[in-house]
Parts: C-alpha cells; structure tokens; sequence
C-alpha cells in the first residue's frame, strides 16, 4: 500500500526517528564515498509551481545518489497548467513514474493529487506547512545536541508555514516551544492535534529565546506574497540579532531554513556567527530526503 508524506503527522514519530536514524547512515555513506543505490530503475517526477533552490537540487541530487533519476516538471511544460484536473493528471503520472514530489501553494491542491495517485506523494512546501523542512531540522538538531529530550525551540518572527510545521512537530516530541510574533502575523494551529501546554504563542521575542536550545526564524514574506512595508515594520523588533542571541543560552543553536535576507529577519554577524548552523541545516536537507526516499519509494 502506498504512502504519502502530506504533513508531519503522516508518520509516526518512531517512523520519524528511524528517518532521522537513516539519514545519519546516508550521510556517512556520502561522507566515505560508499555507493548506496536501493532506488535503481525508480523515477520521480518533481512538480514545481514555486521557484525553489534547495529544495529542487537536493532532490535531484538525492534521487541520483540512490540511483534513481528525477524530472524537473513545472505548470507551463505540462497540461496540468492548461486546464487538465489534477485527479486526471494524477492518474497518469501514476502509470509514468514511481513517486511524485509537489511544491505549490494551495495544501488541498497536494491532497487532491495524493487521493488520485496510486503512487506516493511528497510534499516539498506549501502555504500551509512545510513538512520536508521540519523533519530535516530535527536532523540537524540531533545531529547538533545529540538528543531531542526536553529542549526548547524559539521560533521568531512572521508566523508562517515553517511555524505552522514546528508546532507540529513540537506535539509529535514534545518540545518546548515558543513562537514570537506580533499579534498579526501569528500562525495558523494545526486542527489535526491537540495543541499541548508546552506550546506558546507570544508578541515578546525576549520571552520566547529565554532558555532557548535553538532560535529559528524564516523570511519575512513568504514566495508568492507581497512585502508591505507595514508588515515590515511590524517584524521589525523580531529580528535574529546579537542582543537576541545573547538573551538565550549560551550554546544557543541558530537556524534559518533559507533564502535569508540579510538584515532583515537576521543579521549577517549571527548568520555567520558561532551559533549559526545555517548552512549545515541547508545540507542536511539531502540526507533526510533521501532517507524519505528510500522508505516511501523501495
């Protein structure tokens, strides 16, 4: 039976541990040059409505690292842009490939897709959440503090699909988290869960990086929305800068799941600061998505 990977809690978290445990064996075969190819003679074909760098090239690059091969498709190379419904789209993608990743807006558009296709679908960002990312950032996490007992996650600034995807995971592993933003720009909740205790939205970003194990934030304004400077101002106080840092731990990881705008959302002193693990975070979304692979498409 296939399976589709929509939103975080389409997998367990003991399936998500495994992923993560995975993507620590993967990343050590790529490490020592050991050839590692379960998805040989497998295609997936890749559908792109928003424009994407790591996202496009980490599957593509993960798809030939298991031996499979990948194709790119965007709306104006197929009839999906032309009017053809995504049911009918879904069932013919069916019978071509072996799995099928979609990066769109609308969520309902991916949920349309996995309900008519008979092979799995992956979700690589919408405006609703982005699973993808979240679980590669437990990755990184793990990877960082060896654990994910009792740590607390402070994620700052606009209230987004990235915030919308932590507090998910923040449910799944019981995580502290604390998401700071102003009262206009707080996230969607998750109606698939409940919201545990451990959770909490606030407008104070001194609050929320308080014994913080990792600060995370996102750009301002999201692929396919546009930048007003009220918003901008409005996120202005939430900016990942050194005083911010320093209100939180000392060993304090910062993440930023990138494109950054610098002096934005972040300063270039933290991205490139000794916190920052924001360019190991951008690799490590490979490794996890090839362990993503390997389990749905096998």
């Amino acid at each position: 039976m296939k399976k589709d990977f929509l939103k975080l809690n389409d997998l367990t978290k003991v399936e998500v541990l495994e992923l993560l445990k995975q993507a620590t064996e993967l990343k050590q075969f790529k490490i020592n040059g050991t050839s590692h190819k379960p998805l040989e003679g497998k295609t997936l074909g890749m559908i792109f409505n928003k424009n994407s760098t790591r996202t496009r090239i980490s599957f593509e690059v993960g798809m030939f690292e298991l031996g499979g091969h990948s194709l790119f498709l965007t709306p104006d190379q197929m009839q999906l842009g032309r009017g053809e419904s995504i049911a009918d789209s879904a069932r013919v993608l069916s019978r071509y490939l072996d799995g099928i990743l979609i990066r769109t807006f609308d969520f309902k558009e991916i949920e349309e897709l996995a309900k008519h296709a008979s092979i799995p679908v992956i979700n690589g960002l919408t405006d609703l959440n982005h699973p993808i990312q979240i679980m590669s950032d437990l990755f990184t996490i793990q990877e960082k503090l060896g654990h994910l007992d009792d740590i607390k996650i402070a994620y700052v600034g606009d209230g987004n699909n990235v915030a919308y995807s932590w507090i998910n995971a923040a449910a799944m592993f019981n995580l502290r988290l604390s998401v700071a933003c102003p009262a206009s720009c707080k996230p969607e909740l998750p109606k698939e869960i409940s919201i545990p205790d451990s959770i909490e939205i606030t407008e104070d970003p001194i609050v929320a990086v308080k014994d913080a194990d990792v600060i995370y934030t996102d750009v301002w304004v999201s692929m396919g929305q546009e930048e007003t400077n009220k918003k901008v101002s409005l996120l202005k106080p939430y900016q990942i800068n050194q005083p911010l840092v320093d209100a939180a731990k000392a060993e304090t990881l910062v993440m930023h799941c990138l494109p950054a705008h610098r002096e934005m959302e972040i300063t270039s002193e933290v991205l490139e600061g000794k916190h920052s693990v924001v360019f190991e975070q951008a690799e490590n979304r490979l490794h996890l998505q090839k362990a993503l692979l390997k389990k749905l498409l096998s």
